[in-house]
């Protein structure tokens, strides 16, 4: 598998891929959908997806002495090391403004969701629908990209829109507070999103092994 990672971090990844990685810095941009940066994320990714295909990644996987499993494995691995660097620097992002940025007014009044742990919970989420609807979605045939991304990007904006608007719903004000104001609800909240990432990216990885099985290159 080690060997696998490699051919995928240096033959299949497009250099976009690793440049939209800074789109987690986002999360430091005041008065913008924050959500936005984990989407671009995933664009850089399927832009990598989109490359590979045109230079027929994956039948040249497939010739590999390597169980066609493990070229799904490879890909999901891959992408999942992508975004958690992305996500990592959301993390660095959140950190300074509920530090460093805490007292800074443009910070402060900023009408849209907050960078905090709820954000980044939210964030895993979007995260894991990519895994779970494009990533699986490509593994049923191989080759199709626009129909699942498509898919990806409907669902997607849809939980942006709903997590931007969360906290003008009377109670749940409290998981946009800013600064340290109510952390314990919101890694509740940030555990909650990284269950569903796990949960979906597995499940989607051990079905898009038996479609991938299926397939007669």
């Amino acid at each position: 598998m080690r060997n696998v990672l490699i051919k995928e971090m240096r033959l299949s990844a497009s250099p976009l891929t690793y440049l939209f990685i800074l789109f987690g810095c986002m999360f430091l941009i005041p008065g913008y959908p924050i959500l936005c940066g984990a989407f671009f994320v995933t664009l850089g990714i399927f832009h990598g997806f989109q490359s590979a295909r045109e230079a027929n990644d994956i039948v040249f996987s497939t010739l590999l002495p390597i169980a066609k499993k493990d070229v799904v494995r490879g890909k999901y691995i891959f992408v999942c090391l992508i975004e958690g660097a992305a996500w990592v620097l959301m993390g660095m992002s959140t950190a300074l403004r509920m530090t460093a940025f805490s007292q800074a007014e443009v910070y402060r009044a900023n009408a849209l969701m907050n960078a905090n742990p709820f954000a980044l919970g939210a964030a895993c989420v979007i995260f894991g629908l990519f895994n779970g609807i494009f990533v699986g979605g490509f593994f049923r045939t191989a080759y199709k990209l626009g129909k699942p991304f498509v898919i990806y990007t409907i669902v997607a904006f849809l939980v942006i829109t709903a997590a931007e608007s969360l906290h003008f719903i009377p109670g749940l004000s409290r998981l946009n507070a800013f600064g340290a104001a109510d952390v314990p609800l919101q890694f509740a909240a940030m555990l909650g999103g990284a269950v569903i990432f796990a949960v979906m990216t597995v499940l989607s990885c051990r079905k898009a092994c038996k479609d991938f099985e299926r397939i007669d290159l």
